[in-house]
């Protein structure tokens, strides 16, 4: 599968990670034993990695005119992902994220404001539209999200979902009803439930289980798949991968089951290094499945 479009709309943050011996209880300390900085934010990590699966991904993103922007994109770019469409704000500031990862690959996060909500819907051309195979949006303003997918079904372009840890703090419903494939953790998946905001949705809803694979229901079926058994190095980024991997499978005309475990898969594949970000290959994909 090479060359398909897929636009990527959504957070591109730059990461500063410490790995610690334990995360510490409230007035407790913990030892840094290592630290790193790279790219980060799941709109821009899931494009980094289709790149890397042989796709074409349009990101679609802000970030301050400063260092770290210049980086982010650079890094981006180098590997394949069309960033024109990624806005400097003058004298705006890249959002930072601060990743704690303890010794088991668990992870805290740690936010600062920026600009990395500060594109619009009207940032992409409907050129750009014609031009794409799917969409995929991840945290971003429900206003600008709800315009995307919009655009998107108007032109016939098949629109997933990932909204992540703000799904509580956000009116995203309207979005939910216009995604094809809605993903999402166990924790995000209750609180989905529990509102009963999937009410009338048509799409597929993938439930990302961590180290217990995933598991993805409609109103015909549900299917399952457990994953795969390894020792994380660290976890950040596992849940882009698998939904780099869904889509690059889905997009490549996998059945459903097909696709769970090629994104159990890289999601796996992603916690055996350190950041959010690793190139992924088929190659390594397959030899996974395939035992």
């Amino acid at each position: 599968m090479t060359g398909q479009t897929v636009i990527c709309a959504g957070h591109v943050n730059w990461d500063v990670t410490l790995y610690v011996d334990r995360l510490p209880a409230a007035d407790g300390e913990a030892a840094i034993v290592n630290q790193s900085q790279n790219g980060g934010g799941s709109a821009s990590n899931t494009a980094y990695m289709l790149a890397s699966l042989g796709c074409a991904p349009v990101l679609l993103g802000s970030t301050g005119d400063d260092e770290y922007g210049a980086l982010v994109r650079n890094e981006l770019t180098d590997v394949g992902v069309d960033c024109r469409h990624l806005e400097y704000v003058d004298d705006g500031i890249t959002t930072v994220k601060y990743l704690i990862v303890d010794e088991s690959g668990e992870v805290m996060v740690l936010a600062s404001d920026g600009a990395n909500e500060t594109f619009t819907s009207n940032s992409l051309s409907d050129d750009t539209f014609d031009s794409a195979t799917h969409l995929h949006l991840t945290s971003q303003r429900p206003d600008t999200a709800y315009d995307l997918a919009k655009r998107a079904v108007d032109a016939g372009i098949p629109v997933s979902f990932d909204p992540g840890r703000r799904l509580d703090l956000r009116e995203y419903q309207p979005i939910y009803r216009l995604a094809d494939i809605l993903f999402l953790n166990e924790n995000e998946a209750t609180a989905v439930k529990q509102a009963d905001v999937l009410d009338g949705a048509e799409g597929i809803t993938v439930i990302k289980h961590g180290a217990e694979g995933a598991t993805a229901e409609s109103e015909e079926l549900t299917v399952s798949h457990a994953g795969y058994e390894t020792e994380p190095v660290d976890t950040t980024g596992a849940g882009d991968a698998f939904g780099a991997g869904f889509i690059a499978a889905t997009l490549n005309d996998k059945p459903l089951e097909r696709a769970l475990a090629v994104g159990n898969a890289c999601g796996a594949l992603t916690t055996q290094c350190s950041g959010a970000r690793s190139p992924l290959s088929w190659s390594d994909i397959e030899s996974l499945i395939d035992g």
